[in-house]
């Protein structure tokens, strides 16, 4: 298993029900911005690393959609869906996220992509949510876990693209 010397760090705005996920990347915005629009290599790095991602739907475009499930072993844990509202090349993705086991709690997610000296990327994430319960509930999920082993992982895509 590979680590990173890049912190990922993970926010809770206690001003405003928002979550906040900053990290760097060894490598230049375009490949970075690949690895999210390319499903087969979303797919290597998404999530946990003992959880692979099953793509049901891939439509990487502005008014596109998707949806995946999260599987251990065969066996399915949990299913999410969205779609995407901006698809900005190498600088910005915005996207409504679902998790199935609440269809009423949609986020809304900004991804932005900031060229760094040395063919670097800094990577930020805002997420939206709809009140400070469902924000505190997303911080006590351990996803957390799912997005530090997801951007090793992403770590490890980039340089196989490198």
């Amino acid at each position: 298993m590979t680590t990173t010397k890049n912190e990922t760090t993970i926010e809770a705005s206690k001003e405003t029900p928002t979550i906040t996920i900053v990290r760097e990347f060894d490598a230049p915005p375009e490949l970075v911005f690949r690895a999210h629009a390319e499903k087969e290599l979303y797919a290597k790095w998404l999530g946990p690393r003992d959880v692979e991602m099953d793509i049901t739907e891939w439509d990487f475009r502005t008014g596109g959609s998707w949806a995946y499930s999260a599987e251990r072993g065969g066996d399915e844990l949990t299913q999410f869906f969205g779609s995407f509202h901006e698809v900005r090349e190498n600088e910005r993705i915005v996207q409504t996220f679902t998790w199935r086991g609440a269809p009423d709690g949609a986020s809304l997610e900004y991804l932005t992509l900031e060229p760094l000296p040395g063919g670097r990327t800094r990577l930020t994430g805002l997420s939206v949510v709809e009140s400070f319960e469902t924000q505190a509930a997303i911080m006590a999920s351990g996803m957390d876990k799912g997005v530090i082993q997801g951007y090793e992982q992403l770590d490890e895509v980039l340089e196989e693209l490198s």
